[in-house]
């Protein structure tokens, strides 16, 4: 029986999740900060996301930008993150811990995943798999300890450049997990990349860059790294959400 490809959107607000919904998507990742690889949205942003979403909502339990390799401070709040997600009434959870020299802190996320499944919500072991040492061994321990699918490039930067090794993940899998590439997917890959690797879902931003409303312009200033950031914001476009769904499925 065929099988239509599904689009994950990495939802930057709640803005960007209805986008992602009236496109079509299936699932929304709910995060923010992007430009770090995403962080955990605050309470108030996952409150509203359910409360306008009837796709399914998940969000990506990560406290700060950088590494992988979290405190005993961050991973009790990570786990609070959880909680609050299940209490909220989400249907999954984005999760990933590493350890120092590159395998998976599989204690720690064997916990995380324990306490979102006994609720119910399902999870995704986020793209700290392409920082492991080994992804073969990697992709083992993480069917072992309960997750629903992967994301990942391949172990690349971009899942195009990870798309051989993407394929292999594939067959690995067997089907017993579903391996979801991301990074870097657009209207321009999405179609070879689904029909390279055999992918059943794939996973994208699909941004687009809206312009300020703001009539007066500080020229003094610059609040961020990049010149103009402050006078246009990054959402999830409907347009490009449904091309995606399109190419993939073509």
């Amino acid at each position: 029986m065929y099988q239509p490809v599904s689009l994950e959107v990495c939802a930057n607000s709640v803005t960007s999740a209805l986008a992602a919904q009236e496109g079509g998507a299936v699932r929304v990742e709910l995060c923010e900060n992007l430009k770090e690889g995403g962080t955990t949205p605050s309470h108030g942003t996952i409150l509203m996301a359910r409360s306008l979403l009837h796709i399914k909502l998940y969000v990506l339990i990560r406290p700060r930008g950088g590494d992988f390799l979290y405190n005993d401070m961050e991973y009790k709040l990570m786990m609070a993150d959880i909680r609050y997600c299940i209490d909220a009434g989400c249907d999954g959870v984005v999760i990933g811990i590493l350890k120092e020299d590159g395998t998976i802190d599989i204690p720690r996320c064997t916990e995380m995943v324990r306490l979102a499944r006994q609720w119910g919500l399902g999870v995704t072991f986020h793209r700290a798999f392409d920082m492991c040492i080994d992804q073969h061994k990697a992709l083992e321990e993480i069917i072992e300890m309960g997750c629903e699918r992967i994301l990942t490039s391949g172990g690349k930067s971009t899942a195009i450049e990870g798309a051989s090794n993407l394929n292999r993940l594939v067959e690995q899998a067997a089907d017993r997990i579903s391996i979801m590439p991301g990074s870097g997917v657009s209207e321009a890959n999405v179609a070879d990349l689904v029909h390279f690797t055999g992918v059943k879902e794939v996973h994208s931003s699909a941004r687009i860059k809206i312009p300020s409303k703001m009539k007066f312009h500080n020229e003094h200033i610059m609040m961020s790294a990049e010149a103009g950031d402050e006078y246009s914001i990054d959402v999830t476009g409907v347009d490009r959400v449904k091309e995606l769904i399109r190419l993939a499925n073509s």
